[in-house]
């Protein structure tokens, strides 16, 4: 007798659904290692028969916007990554590595998104309607959390706090507080009998995140959920999780100093080219609106390896130093090490300076990095990053008054970046007087751009601007600069 078939064991993959027949270490889809785990084989999909509809559907002109309207959160900087505040039933997603300040800064958050416009927290004043928000912790205790809150002054009348770890426990405090804003510190301590897995799993955090993201767009809760990153700086757990949410931030910053930025990856409504800084202390956390000279190192006389950009994070020209140093090596492969850079980056920028510049470095150590822990991932501080390290390779400084801007290509070409009239004006209110940018970069009042046959000084605003095309000339009128 011939055996019956069986349904043969099938495999998925947790962070996207992929399925295959046999058990595989990466999955073949997202690329993702070790996220293929068995199941049951895959069933047809059910047919779903019309059923009740929850309201009617209308032309999109008579919808009513006037509810979904974004409110300020108090901190200008956040205000400014989030498009102008938060909107009633978004859901966002906060990350960032453990100690950076996410508590902190939600905490300042609730606080003020509690307090009745016209007061300051603390107060009980002002005349605007009650405004209450819910802060739920699942990783510290209720006390823990109101000590933090005397640290830094926020304490209101509004603001509730819950220590719970179970979602039904949470969904029942949303129903005794009714809150405009929930903070939930952090999705991954919550967890809910209801499915298999311990609290922060992949099945847990997306059965949380599906019941938190129900409430908060039936009721019009604006909720902000904390997120634990991975080693590689990826939010942890199933990439649904950022595919649910309408807005996903990265915390991030040195935590040896105290500037912290946030950026926007993905936002519903607004900008995802926009940086806040912070100023973080054992005070609270307030907003820097000209960061502009944070990246920089004050010193009294140039030195040879430093080089000034400035780089545009969304509409906002931010001025940084780049550092490099070039050593004699001992090893039989050089170190390549930078911070606050893209290794590739470097890595090319390195390659083009040996190849069209003839400036070897196979026998020496190099090391970049950039001042105040910034990330400059733009490609408009590869000249920086190149003069910076020519000026260590020979020895010489470049002068403390000159800025460098412009993308370098494979053939040692000097491509021109955006905004370039943007980032003079913001290096000439800082005392710059000195720049050097790809030819083109400029236009005259016509609109036609700069036609030059030999690099020349001009003036542009009071600064003194020297147009290149290739790398080499870079390097011939930047170190012969006064």
């Amino acid at each position: 007798m011939a055996k019956a078939k069986t349904a043969r064991a099938a495999y998925r993959c947790t962070e996207c659904g992929w399925q295959t027949s046999k058990w595989v270490g990466r999955c073949g889809e997202c690329q993702t290692w070790g996220t293929i785990i068995e199941g049951s084989s895959a069933t047809p999909a059910r047919v779903v028969s019309a059923g009740p509809v929850s309201a009617p559907a209308r032309p999109i002109g008579k919808v009513d916007v006037r509810s979904a309207k974004t409110r300020p959160t108090g901190l200008d900087e956040l205000d400014r990554v989030l498009g102008g505040g938060i909107v009633p039933g978004a859901v966002l997603l906060l990350a960032g590595e453990p100690g950076i300040g996410k508590s902190t800064l939600l905490l300042e958050v609730a606080a003020l998104a509690s307090t009745p416009e016209g007061a300051e927290p603390g107060e009980n004043g002002g005349t605007g309607e009650r405004r209450p928000v819910l802060y739920v912790t699942g990783e510290e205790s209720a006390e823990q959390v109101r000590l933090r809150a005397d640290r830094i002054g926020a304490i209101t009348d509004d603001l509730y706090l819950a220590a719970e770890t179970e979602l039904s426990a949470v969904l029942g405090h949303v129903d005794a507080v009714e809150p405009k804003l929930m903070v939930v510190d952090s999705i991954q301590t919550i967890g809910t009998s209801e499915v298999d897995g311990a609290p922060g799993g992949v099945t847990q955090i997306r059965e949380v995140a599906a019941n938190l993201i129900r409430v908060a767009k039936e009721r019009g809760i604006t909720v902000v959920l904390v997120g634990h990153v991975t080693k590689e700086g990826a939010i942890a757990g199933p990439r649904l999780l950022e595919h649910l949410v309408d807005v996903v931030l990265y915390f991030e910053g040195d935590r040896h100093s105290r500037l912290r930025m946030i950026r926007a990856v993905k936002n519903r409504y607004g900008p995802t080219d926009e940086l806040g800084c912070f100023d973080l202390s054992e005070v609270g956390i307030v907003g820097v609106s000209d960061p502009s000279g944070l990246f920089l190192t004050r010193r009294d006389e140039p030195v040879p390896g430093t080089c000034i950009t400035v780089t545009l994070e969304g509409r906002r020209p931010l001025v940084a130093e780049i550092q490099a140093l070039v050593a004699k090596s001992f090893l039989p492969s050089p170190r390549r090490a930078s911070s606050g850079l893209d290794n590739s980056r470097v890595a090319m920028v390195l390659a083009v300076l040996a190849q069209r510049c003839k400036i070897s470095m196979h026998e020496q150590d190099v090391y970049v990095s950039t001042v105040g822990g910034v990330r400059l991932s733009e490609t408009s501080v590869d000249l920086a990053l190149a003069l910076a390290v020519a000026g260590s390779t020979v020895e010489q400084s470049l002068s403390s008054s000159l800025i460098a801007v412009g993308e370098v290509g494979l053939a040692g070409e000097v491509r021109v970046v955006p905004g370039v009239q943007r980032r003079l004006a913001e290096a000439t209110r800082l005392g710059f007087k000195y720049a050097v940018v790809p030819r083109g970069s400029l236009e005259l009042g016509s609109g036609s751009p700069l036609k030059r046959a030999d690099p020349q000084l001009m003036s542009y605003e009071g600064m003194k601007v020297m147009e290149v095309d290739s790398l080499t000339q870079a390097l011939q009128v930047a170190f012969t600069a006064p």
